[in-house]
This record gives C-alpha cells, sequence and structure tokens, in this order.
C-alpha cells in the first residue's frame, strides 16, 4: 500500500525530518516500510527553456538539433524528434543527471552520431499525464529558467511503500485519515477532524424528504452486514481536477473521470470502499442483495467472465446480478461519459465470505483487500457524506434525490468493547518506567476513551479498532509500547522458570530416528513441500490416488496434497547428483490420503534414499534400515513380494519399482514399509546416471504409543566362538534372501548367525553367495567334531534348497 504524506498533512502535522527518517519512524510505531519515495523531486531540476533555433539532423529526417536558452551563461542544444518543436516555444527541459517518472535516467547520448545533453519533456515524461503527443507547450510569460516545481506552484510527496501484510490486522490503517491518527499518536501532533457533527449535518441537509427513487433491500443470508444506498441527479462525468488527479496517482491509480475518481479518493482517505451506479441502467429501479442461488456466468468491469455459484452475493436489478458483493462491478453497471444519474453504494460485508469467494474466483481488488480485513459498518454513513460531499464540489449543479436509504444490522446494537489494565501492569510488562500522563496521551491520541481511577484504567475500544485488532489487556499494553518506540525499551530477558518439555511418543521417535541416520548411515535430513503438481508426478510415472487436489492453488506445482514423498524424493535424488558420486538423504514427513469419508486423513512417513554412481546400494540401504528398526525398537521383518498381501505405501505395479532388488517391511504383522532400487527407465527421465535405492516405511502406527525397550544385556562369552564360511551357486536373479530363508530349518542351538559376506558373477553368469556361520556356547568351548557335524548340516539343507557349494 502507497501513503502519501502529503494526503496525510490534510489530517495532521508532520515535524521536518528527511524521508528515511520518516520512513523509520513509521517502521518503529506502526508498520514496516518496504521503501521510502520523493514524488516530484524531478521537478526541482527541470527548467523552463525558450527555444531559439532549429535545424535538420544530418543523419535523420525526423529529428531536429534544437538550440534554446534555460537561464543559464550558455545556450544547450539537444536532439529532439517532437512534432510540435518551434523557434519561440517555451517548454521544460531537463538536464544531465535527472530521474524522469518513468524511471528514466537522463545520461550523455549519441543519437545518430549526435551528442545529446538531455532532453526536452512532454507532459507524460513529467508525470502530468499519461500519454502526450509532443513536448510540453508553455505560456509565453513562463520565467526562463525557473524551476517547474516553481512554476506549477507543487510540493514534493514522500510515498511510503508499506507492505499489505504488515497491516492486516489493522484495518483502520486503509485509509489516509486513519494512517493520520497513527502519525499524531508518534509524532504527539493533534489529529484534526474535519468530519465532525457540523460538517455532517450541513451534508445532512442536502437530503430531500421525499421518498428515494431506490430503496436498497436485503433478501435472506448473504454476505451484506449494512447497505447504504443515495440518489443523486444532475451530475456531470468529466475529467476530475489536477490536485484529484495528482494525489491517485501519487499512490498507484489511475484518473479515470471525476465521478470514479471520487469513488477511489474516497476509499483510499477512510479506508472504506463504494461503489457509484449509473442509475438509469438499474432496471426497475430495484437494488435487492441477496445470494445468487444458482450458477451464472458474470461479466465484471475488467472484461473477465467470472463463474459465479449459488452461495456468492450479488447486487441485483430486475433483470439479475450488477455487482459481485465486496468484490467488484459488472460491466454494465458503471458510471459512462453520458451519465447523469447516480446511486451511490456504501457497504460492508462478511470479511470471510468475501476472502473465500475472492480466494475461488482469483479475483483480488482494492476493495475486496480492505472487507478482508473486517471492517466498522459504523463509518458507512461517513464514507457516504465524504462521497457526497466531493460530487457536490466537483458538480456544483448535482442534487441529492430522496433520502438516504439503509439495510442491515441494527447499527446502534454493536456492542462497545471495554478493557481494564492499569498503570502498574502496562510498565511491568514493558519493562518501562512511561509516566501515568504520557500513556493516557497516547490512549487519546489514538482515540481510546480512557476513564482512570487511581491506578485501574477502564478503556473503551472505538468501533474500528475492535472488529479484529483490538480484544485483550495485553493488545492496550502493545499500543503504548509500539507508540514509545520498542527501540526505546531496553532488551532483557525475561525471568521465567525453565522446565524440561517432556517429548511425545512421536517426538522422542522421531528423534531416535534422526540421531541414528545421521550419526550412523552418515544422512542428510530434507524436507520437501507437502503441495505438489502433476507435472512431478507424471515425470516418474507417479499412481497417485489422493485425490485432495486444490479448488484454488497458487500454482499448477502447488495443486495436489501429496499421496507419497517418492516423487519429492526422485526430484532431491536429481538435484543432488549433479554434485555428488554418492550421498543419502532421508525426510520423516506428512502424506494424505482420503479416508471412506472422503476426509483427508494423514499418515506419518520415513523416506531413505541411498545413491551411488558406481555399484547399487540396496544391500546397503537394506542393512541400515535393519539396524535403524532394531535401534528403535520397532517389531519388523523383510519378506519378499507376496501373491495376496500388498504393500500399502509402494504399488508392486509402478514402474518404478526394480524387478529384484525389493523388500517388503511387515511390522506389526501389516505390509508399513518397502526397501527397493528404483528402475532404471525412471532414473532415465530425471537424467540420473548411477543407482539410487529407497526405503519408505509408515511410522504412523508405531509413533502413536511409545514402544517399549526390549534389549537385554548379557555380559560377553567367557569362550571363543567359530566361523564356517561356504560359497553356494544360484541363478542370476535369484534373491539372496532366498537362500538365507533355506537355512531357518536348521536346529541347532549353537548356531548364533548366518550371513551374507559377499556376492559375485562368475562367468556362467551363475551368481555365487558366500555365507558365513557364527557357532558359540555360552558355557563351554565347541569341540571340532561337533562343527564339522553342524557345518555339514549347512551344507546339506542349502543343496536340499537347490544352492549346492561351488567347485
Amino acid at each position: 500500500m502507497l501513503i502519501s504524506t502529503d494526503w496525510i498533512k490534510d489530517f495532521v502535522s508532520i515535524p521536518e525530518m528527511s524521508p528515511k527518517d520518516l520512513g523509520v519512524k513509521f517502521t518503529l510505531g506502526t508498520a514496516e516500510v518496504e521503501e521510502v519515495l520523493v514524488v516530484g523531486e524531478h521537478l526541482e531540476k527541470i527548467r523552463v527553456a525558450e527555444i531559439l533555433e532549429i535545424e535538420k539532423h544530418p543523419e535523420a529526417d525526423k529529428l531536429n538539433l534544437v538550440t534554446f536558452n534555460f537561464g543559464d551563461k550558455e545556450n544547450k542544444r539537444v536532439v529532439c524528434g517532437a512534432s510540435n518543436v518551434k523557434v519561440g516555444l517555451k517548454t521544460a527541459y531537463a538536464p544531465l543527471g535527472v530521474s524522469l517518472p518513468n524511471g528514466l535516467v537522463l545520461e550523455p547520448k549519441k543519437i545518430r552520431g549526435v551528442l545529446s545533453e538531455g532532453m526536452l519533456c512532454s507532459e507524460e515524461e513529467l508525470g502530468f499525464a499519461q500519454d502526450s503527443a509532443g513536448i510540453i507547450e508553455l505560456p509565453s510569460d513562463a520565467p526562463i529558467g525557473q524551476n517547474m516545481i516553481d512554476y506549477y506552484n507543487e510540493t514534493k510527496d514522500v510515498i511510503l511503500d508499506v507492505d499489505n501484510k504488515s497491516l492486516t490486522h489493522r484495518p483502520d490503517l486503509w485509509g489516509h485519515y486513519g494512517l493520520a491518527r497513527e502519525f499524531g499518536a508518534i509524532f504527539e501532533q493533534e489529529l484534526k477532524n474535519p468530519y465532525n457533527d457540523s460538517w455532517a449535518n450541513d451534508l445532512r441537509a442536502k437530503f430531500a424528504s421525499g421518498p428515494s427513487p431506490i430503496t436498497p433491500k436485503l433478501e435472506g443470508e448473504s454476505a451484506c452486514k449494512a447497505y447504504f444506498g443515495l440518489s443523486v441527479d444532475n451530475v456531470k462525468v468529466e475529467e476530475s481536477p489536477n490536485w484529484m488527479k495528482k494525489r491517485l496517482i501519487s499512490v498507484g491509480l489511475r484518473p479515470i473521470n471525476n465521478i470514479v475518481d471520487i469513488s477511489n479518493y474516497v476509499m483510499l482517505e477512510l479506508g472504506m470502499p463504494l461503489h457509484i451506479f449509473d442509475r438509469d441502467q438499474i432496471k426497475d429501479n430495484q437494488i435487492i442483495i441477496k445470494k445468487l442461488g444458482t450458477t451464472a456466468e458474470f461479466t465484471t468491469l475488467d472484461e473477465e467472465k467470472r463463474n459465479l455459484i449459488e452461495s456468492d452475493t450479488v447486487i441485483c436489478d430486475a433483470d439479475g446480478p450488477l455487482v459481485i458483493g465486496g468484490l467488484m462491478g459488472g460491466l454494465s453497471s458503471g458510471v459512462t461519459d453520458a451519465t447523469t444519474k447516480v446511486f451511490i453504494e456504501v457497504a460492508n460485508w462478511h470479511a470471510s465470505m468475501v476472502r473465500s469467494t475472492s480466494t475461488r474466483l482469483g479475483l483480488r481488488t482494492d476493495s475486496s483487500q480492505r472487507y478482508e480485513k473486517t471492517l466498522d459498518s459504523k463509518l458507512c454513513e461517513r464514507t457516504m457524506l465524504r462521497t457526497l460531499d466531493l460530487i457536490l464540489e466537483l458538480c456544483p449543479e448535482a442534487k441529492v434525490v430522496g433520502k438516504l436509504e439503509y439495510d442491515g444490522d441494527d447499527l446502534s446494537a454493536i456492542e462497545i468493547l471495554e478493557l481494564q489494565t492499569s498503570f502498574k501492569k502496562i510498565n511491568k510488562v514493558l519493562g518501562l518506567e512511561v509516566s501515568n500522563e504520557r500513556i493516557l496521551s497516547i490512549f487519546n491520541a489514538l482515540d481510546f476513551k480512557v476513564t482512570a481511577n487511581g491506578d485501574d484504567l477502564s478503556v473503551t475500544i472505538p468501533s474500528y479498532r475492535s472488529t479484529k485488532d483490538i480484544d485483550c489487556e495485553a493488545d492496550l499494553i502493545e499500543e503504548i509500547g509500539r507508540i514509545i518506540g520498542y527501540d526505546n525499551i531496553d532488551p532483557i530477558s525475561p525471568k521465567l522458570t525453565i522446565e524440561p518439555v517432556r517429548l511425545t511418543s512421536a517426538q522422542a521417535l522421531h528423534r531416535k530416528l534422526r540421531d541414528f541416520l545421521v550419526y550412523n548411515m552418515n544422512s542428510f535430513e530434507v524436507n520437501s513441500y507437502p503441495l505438489i503438481g502433476e507435472k512431478l508426478l507424471s515425470k516418474c510415472s507417479w499412481p497417485t490416488q489422493s485425490g485432495l487436489n486444490l479448488l484454488n492453488s497458487i500454482s499448477k506445482d502447488h495443486s495436489i496434497m501429496r499421496d507419497s514423498i517418492v516423487p519429492n524424493a526422485l526430484a532431491i535424488a536429481a538435484t543432488n547428483v549433479k554434485n555428488y558420486d554418492d550421498f543419502s538423504f532421508f525426510e520423516i514427513g506428512r502424506t494424505y490420503h482420503l479416508d471412506k469419508a472422503n476426509f483427508a486423513a494423514e499418515k506419518s512417513e520415513l523416506i531413505i534414499a541411498m545413491y551411488s554412481k558406481e555399484s547399487t546400494p540396496f544391500m546397503d540401504l537394506v542393512n541400515g534400515t535393519s539396524r535403524l528398526l532394531n535401534a528403535s525398537n520397532i517389531p519388523f521383518d523383510l519378506s519378499e513380494r507376496h501373491p495376496k498381501f500388498k504393500n500399502e505405501l509402494i504399488s508392486e505395479e509402478w514402474v518404478g519399482v526394480h524387478p529384484f532388488e525389493f523388500y517388503n517391511i511387515r511390522i506389526m504383522g501389516k505390509m508399513k514399509g518397502v526397501i527397493t532400487s528404483i528402475h532404471p527407465l525412471i532414473l532415465k527421465q530425471y537424467k540420473i546416471k548411477g543407482h539410487l535405492s529407497i526405503a519408505v516405511v509408515d511410522l504412523s502406527q508405531v509413533e502413536s504409543r511409545p514402544l517399549k525397550d526390549k534389549v537385554k544385556y548379557r555380559p560377553l562369552s567367557k569362550f571363543p566362538s567359530s566361523t564356517f564360511d561356504c560359497t553356494v551357486v544360484t541363478g542370476e536373479h535369484t534373491p539372496v534372501s532366498e537362500v538365507l530363508s533355506s537355512l531357518k530349518k536348521i536346529k541347532i542351538k549353537e548356531l548364533q548367525s548366518t550371513k551374507v559376506v559377499d556376492i559375485f558373477t562368475m562367468d556362467t553368469k551363475e551368481k555365487a553367495i558366500t555365507l558365513r556361520s557364527v557357532f558359540m556356547d555360552e558355557e563351554k568351548t565347541l569341540d571340532g567334531e561337533f562343527i564339522t557335524q553342524s557345518s555339514q548340516k549347512i551344507v546339506n539343507e542349502l543343496q536340499k534348497a537347490g544352492f549346492p557349494l561351488k567347485s
């Protein structure tokens, strides 16, 4: 939002200070100023010049070399292409170094081989008009050498650019009068009130006593809270005066005509939007405010077609919708050059309904931005009177027809908010000794009515601050603190009791997983967006079934609530392969799914990704994931694909599932995890050269309650162990797990473990697997005969299962 300090000065005096210091002061007291702009500064350097001589440019027929006198000792010559240049014409000359409103900074420049030092300016280049045909033509009595700011009796305007988000909780600051109140409080200056009772009564006297041509009517439930309407005849639509156009341009609005400009001017001054109808375009003189009740296509003032739904609030005449309530008027509802009769609407709307419709339609307007902040209905009448005030000023022949009409909530029934605090509490919370007189003066400057009873204060909040902003004692203390300036309060750490926070079972599990993955698996944690797009899903051919699409997403890349972290992990891997030959990362995040009632059900999932440029990291990931689950006390076992029980996390039909490197993780009897390598076809889509394996685990079931630590500690055995290695031959695509599973039938209590030591491919394309079995008895040393017999049992069992020893 752009704030004109020249406009602010209509209501309050601002001490002399640099524009930068003014921006800092407003930032510390009210809202952050992103940029400070000085409008009109260029006019100080641009001077009146008289053309003395014109020569044709030697290299261009449409250009002239113009010599002129601008009050300096020596005359200047510039290249000029304007068609209205002539000897004796007085115009405006901008020397080198001037920054024009269009962003052009004048520098020495050769035009077709001739050096031009500065330029003769048009009205557009001076910022006086939207466009112009040639250079500006000044009267013959314009003093040569006088700068433009003195010649036009202009003043420089300091514009403060404030981010709209910083004003979200301050509905009173969307107009210059409300902002002027802030400046008055910050600089301890009295706020002028041109909208007093005398002013209001003079304007009310303009109302006619007879019936109004149009009586607005609210039908049923709608977004409308209050609706004022006034009819005015003998309006003349023409160009606005310069002072109004200048102010509108300074805050970023384009002047159109006096009636439209009045509506924008009042909105920017008082913060309450309004709409002015051409009354001749209102069929049967009917204005009805209601919910549409059906679907319809509606063309707004910007000539865009909008699809309205049943719950949208519209303002209708006898033929149908004229305006989308709180957002924008229709194409046929606006004022034209032929308009002579107008109907002025000043209304207030429910913030949530305006926001909902605005978001769905993707339509953000100056009006909707203000209504979304929860405006005060009591400001509507003042807004109407100010609008009438300006219409009568710019159209002296205008005449009010009928009385001021109203329909909506009972404004007198709006509750007055009264809060209690004390001088002592304010000083204690701020940590600063503020005098009672200063506290009272700040409250009065902000229009808070205060009744003091000793140390206790009863504060009555103005209605325009109680709709969304002030609602508790802490808010009152904040008002004192910000006006004094937080930079004047010494930062002191609060004296609070520090107590350890007990982690939930989910937090404890997540911390344990993170620690293990970082310290034991050298894995980095990442965080990806839960909102994804079709582009990401289609790239990896992900068979998403979430059905959770946003109706009005901010972008196509963030339009779907993800049902898996796998697509995000693939994108992250594709980014990192450009810089690393080996890496591992993990994420603990949420995924979103439709439940039986078509509501969103959330799951907490862990994904681990391992990449290697040279060899597959699948077995490393299997071993690491197994160690992780064991260390986290999560009961699990690994299994091959099952013909009946399918994994819930990754569909086995997905093209990205590797045909051989795949394990299901069964947790508490359910398929709640998977370990697989990514198929080369998918890796090719991401231009990943190498091998990528991922593990996905559903944590939802195990994080809901604390898991028991089943680790049992026992002393190391006093007796030595004995190992037996053997190498068996299997088919090229036989999973190693089948070999290990074949040994589960052996009943040797001294057999501690059997693990894979090595795997290699032979010339015959068969696979050789070296296994290591460990024997140990905690009560005695094993003899050679027992080890020989046990080893033979292992060999026999392997051969029986179809895995003979390598010869």
